[in-house]
């Protein structure tokens, strides 16, 4: 698969591990990605997020895609069962483009300690000041 195409949506095979009195496990072998679930559901569910962590990183990093294995070609033991598994991509895009980071500032204590007093919210007075700067540069 091309680096520079934009995929929308990723297919890959999962396979869900069946143990009496355990999660099930999932393991997505193209990937070498692992994860769980209490039921079939949360197994899911969580397949689904990991794939779009997994497939997003890829991405990022410029890293090749694996092409996947096809659902019916997936080697199975007796306690196991093939799933396919999908992930729209745009959205997991939007979430990490989204996510909030950790910064340290330096200021003086006596304005911290003003600003504690007038109740200001730091993280949105920073996101405002930053959002001004850039749009004047």
């Amino acid at each position: 698969m091309s680096r520079t195409a934009i995929v929308e949506r990723y297919f890959y095979p999962a396979v869900f591990t069946y143990a009496p009195g355990q999660e099930i496990a999932v393991v997505f072998p193209d990937l070498g990605a692992a994860t769980s679930g209490t039921d079939d559901r949360d197994a899911l569910l969580s397949a689904r997020e990991l794939l779009g962590l997994v497939m997003n990183g890829l991405e990022e990093d410029r890293e090749p895609i694996p092409a996947p294995t096809p659902l019916p070609e997936v080697p199975l033991k007796e306690n196991e069962r093939a799933v396919l598994v999908d992930v729209f991509m745009p959205s997991v895009r939007m979430a990490q483009a989204n996510r909030s980071v950790n910064r340290t500032v330096t200021l003086p204590a006596w304005l911290n300690a003003a600003a504690l007093e007038c109740n200001v919210n730091f993280s949105q007075l920073l996101q405002d000041a930053l959002k001004a700067q850039i749009n004047r540069a």
